[in-house]
Formats: C-alpha cells, structure tokens, sequence
C-alpha cells in the first residue's frame, strides 16, 4: 500500500471517530449540563390550594439543589386532569413537570376519557409527603363528636350536605370514603376549589368537609369549624387534641392525600434520577420540614422519593381506590 494510501486511510478514521464523538456528544453534554434553563412545575389546581402550597415549599428546595430556577405554573380545571395532559404532552427533557395528589391514583377510574395515559404518560420522580386530612363541620352543627355526627348522618342521609373541592379532589375522595365507612349518602355538593367550599362551611351554608389539614389546620385553631377527628394513625402534634377517627369511633378509618412528583413520559433516566436526587435533598431542607410541620405533615422517608418506590405504591393505589369509585358510581366524562 502506498505511503498516500495510508495517510488517506487514517485521515478517513480518525474523521470517522470525531464524526461518532461529536453524534455523542449533545447527549451526553446534555445529560451533564441538566438543568441549563428554568424548570417548570405545573399544578393542575388553582394558587393557594394544598397541592400548590406543596409544590411551591418543594420548587424552592429544589431550585438550591439544582442550581437553577424551578417556577411553579398553576394550571387548573377539570379536576387536575388539563395540567396533567399539559406535561403528558410536552417534550420530555425535564424541564415541564408535574406535582399531583392522589387524583392521579383516581383518574384512570373516574374519568372514562381522557386526551392522555393516566399511568403511561408519566415517569414518576418521587413521592413527596401524605397529607392528612380532617373531618369538620359547620360550627352549629347538631354533632359535639364524631359518635354523634356518625348517628347524625345515618339518620338525616341525603338531607345532610357534603362540600368538596370538585369531582377528583381530595375532598371528593375522602368523603367518598367517609359515605362508603357510614353505608349513607349524603348529598355532595361540589364547589371550584376548597377555599369557596371552606367559605360555604365557615358561613354556615353547607354541614360537612374532609379536607387536608393544609387546608383546615387554621379553621381548626381559629374555631370557625367543629373538628371531629384526624384521618391518620396517631394525633397529629400540630393539632394534639384532635382525636384520631380509630380513637373517635370510626375504627380503621385513615386517609392521607399524598403528593407525588412526575415527568413526561420518556424523560431520561440520567436526568430522572437527577430530579430525584434533587428531590430527596429537598425533603431533608430544614425550611421545608419546618413549613410542613406547620400545615399538618412531614416529608416522606428517603426510600420513598425514588422512581421504583413512587410506581410501585402509585399503581397499588390505583387499585384500591378502583372499587371505592365504581360502587360510587360517580364518574367524571
């Protein structure tokens, strides 16, 4: 072979190599240089709800560990599923994510179309914190305890209201399961949004509520609603004389409205276990500790905010709240 040949040849490889180098390169840059811009999380709920308190206390913490910007976009309407389809649409490279409750074990069954996969469209990031939520009624309410506004309810049924946030919010559920635990039903009356519901059973207008301590811890203090019970285990030290509903009389009755962070489907696993590392630096942040404390909760165990842990404990609960709502029979279209 001639010296030229030879010269040519390696000129060829060594092009051949760059050529691969640089077709790997904006990947691999990519994956390192995450996040480059501002992230969005998008609440599928109002400002000022639950949900979006949480999102805003976690964008914060995050935003340190990340080295960048991390912006919260509220996104509401039809019962958190327009957010959700939002980031099920958009471009997966970490930069649109979604916060959601526990609707998002409860969509897939309560509503018979939808624009999106309610399981499939997602890569869950970690599950954030459970909530829990309170029983409360109107201040006149004709119940002292839950002994008696469980006897109250089964004898006046459909003449006693129920306010809830709208189909699919967290109120809606936990009174679902408040009429599945009684074997009544009551009349449900659906509102845009906890803080008109909140208004209407402050004011008198309707009887009953189920809401996340995020929501009522300030009712509870300030003594505008009656406090029945907390829906969890043990008392909670935020609301010490709140007896459990175990405690109360509604034995076996817990409910907790967990937070879950998710990225579209497809998003790289590189920058998937980013945003989960991120996240559980997030939850060990002395100020995010501090504030939920204060509304009622703690973030979850590290081993919880994983990807694995998130899918696992999202899709069992998919599956426990499928008959609680088909016996309901209260679809969303």
């Amino acid at each position: 072979m001639s010296r030229l040949n030879r010269r040519s040849l390696s000129a060829m490889a060594a092009a051949a190599a760059l050529s691969v180098c640089c077709a790997m390169a904006p990947a691999s840059a990519s994956a390192q240089a995450y996040p480059s811009r501002p992230i969005t999380i998008i609440v599928p709920f109002a400002a000022g709800g639950p949900t979006d308190t949480v999102a805003r206390l976690l964008a914060e913490a995050m935003g340190r560990d990340l080295g960048g910007a991390v912006v919260v976009e509220n996104v509401g309407g039809a019962g958190g599923t327009l957010g959700a389809q939002r980031v099920a649409v958009a471009r997966p490279d970490g930069y649109t994510l979604l916060v959601h409750h526990i609707g998002m074990s409860t969509i897939p069954t309560l509503y018979r179309r939808l624009a999106y996969d309610p399981v499939n469209g997602f890569e869950p990031v970690g599950l954030i914190t459970e909530v829990p939520m309170t029983i409360i009624g109107k201040r006149n309410i004709a119940a002292t305890n839950l002994q008696e506004l469980v006897a109250l309810a089964r004898r006046e049924g459909v003449n006693m209201n129920l306010a809830n946030a709208g189909v699919g919010a967290a109120s809606h559920l936990c009174g679902l399961l408040f009429q599945s635990a009684l074997g009544v039903q009551l009349t449900t009356v659906p509102y845009r949004g906890t803080g008109p519901a909140m208004n209407d059973l402050v004011g008198g207008t309707v009887d009953l509520l189920c809401d996340q301590t995020t929501n009522t811890t300030e009712q509870i203090r300030g003594n505008t609603v009656r406090a029945f019970a907390v829906t969890t285990a043990t008392r909670l030290p935020s609301l010490p004389d709140l007896p459990t509903a175990n405690e109360a009389g509604m034995p076996g009755f817990e409910v907790s409205v967990w937070h879950g962070l998710y990225a579209p489907r497809g998003t790289p696993v590189e920058i998937v276990n980013r945003l989960s590392t991120a996240l559980q630096a997030a939850l060990r942040d002395p100020n995010l500790m501090r504030r939920f404390a204060d509304l009622g909760t703690e973030p979850v165990a590290q081993d919880r905010a994983t990807p694995a842990a998130h899918r696992a404990f999202w899709i069992a609960d998919v599956e426990r709240w499928r008959p609680v709502i088909q016996t309901a029979g209260q679809f969303a279209d």
